[in-house]
């Protein structure tokens, strides 16, 4: 099996644990301040990692230029803005399904990734992704009986909308954190993908530090107070994109963004666990063709 495929499944699995972390603190601290705990609180935990990579690899401190510097800058901004839209998201639909929306970012993740990369997809590899996306838009259906009206609402209501645009910020932030992650000058793919996370999640934070400070200050101090909920997010947060970067460094950005979409089974397994949430035969049934369709990726990417 390659390498990217276990960091793949284990990112979707951590970063399904910081979503739902995230919307339980969301009605204590608001969109903003669940957004920010994301990266705030995992930006200690990326210096800790990369420090120890630097350790086992005996490398130095890598040496980067301006195609890693907008890259990631670019990558980080789109990352803030696709973790609001998701979080905002989590208010008109239950969880399984507000996640669900977001998932059509494999389709969007190659555009950027062919654009800015000149990534190509095989057949299968675009059949898998196009299976995959068929099951999201199962899962979507949430719990009402599927019919011309919930797919139209489906397709073009304005959570689909807000999720159709989530997807997209986070597509191009895939893209533009691989474009940063070659970009520099290692030997070892770990310290590309662990330099490149610290970057761009020092980045962040101090983008959002510096916003919420003047614009909202009451959320980020409700985010220091729940500070032990808040350090499980960005832990969390932190294991995933440690995944993301490192899987991303390895392999194309749809690749593992459609495979990434395994973690709607976690996150039906979640609903159902911890917020009481049935799961009704439509969303199995999207659920199984989210799989089939992970397993033609790992397939058309071999």
């Amino acid at each position: 099996m390659e390498l990217w495929i276990p960091i793949t499944i284990a990112a979707a699995f951590s970063q399904n644990l910081r979503s739902a972390l995230q919307k339980h603190l969301k009605g204590k601290i608001g969109t903003t301040g669940a957004t920010f705990i994301r990266f705030g609180f995992g930006f200690p935990l990326a210096v800790l990692y990369l420090a120890v990579i630097l350790k086992l690899t005996s490398e130095a401190v890598p040496d980067v230029g301006m195609t890693f510097y907008w890259a990631a800058a670019l990558g980080g901004l789109a990352q803030i803005f696709g973790t609001f839209l998701l979080v905002h998201l989590f208010s008109y639909r239950n969880f399984a399904v507000g996640t669900a929306y977001s998932k059509t970012e494999p389709v969007q993740a190659a555009m950027f990734g062919f654009i800015l990369l000149g990534e190509q997809l095989t057949p299968l590899g675009i059949g898998a992704i196009v299976l995959g996306i068929i099951g999201v838009l199962f899962i979507s259906f949430g719990k009402e009986r599927p019919s011309s009206a919930v797919v139209l609402s489906t397709l073009i209501g304005k959570p689909a909308l807000i999720g159709l645009a989530s997807a997209a910020f986070f597509g191009a932030s895939a893209a533009f954190y691989r474009t940063a992650s070659l970009s520099v000058e290692a030997e070892s793919f770990l310290l590309q993908a662990a330099f490149t996370l610290v970057c761009v999640t020092a980045f962040q934070t101090a983008v959002m530090g510096s916003w919420m400070t003047v614009s909202c200050p009451a959320e980020l101090r409700a985010a220091i107070r729940n500070w032990r909920l808040s350090g499980l997010v960005g832990l969390a947060g932190i294991a995933g994109s440690i995944g993301w970067f490192t899987a991303m460094t390895l392999q194309q950005v749809a690749y593992v963004r459609a495979l990434a979409q395994i973690e709607l089974v976690f996150t039906l397994a979640a609903s159902w666990m911890f917020f009481r949430e049935k799961i009704t035969p439509v969303e199995l049934a999207g659920c199984i063709l989210v799989s089939l369709g992970g397993v033609g990726i790992v397939i058309a990417a071999s």
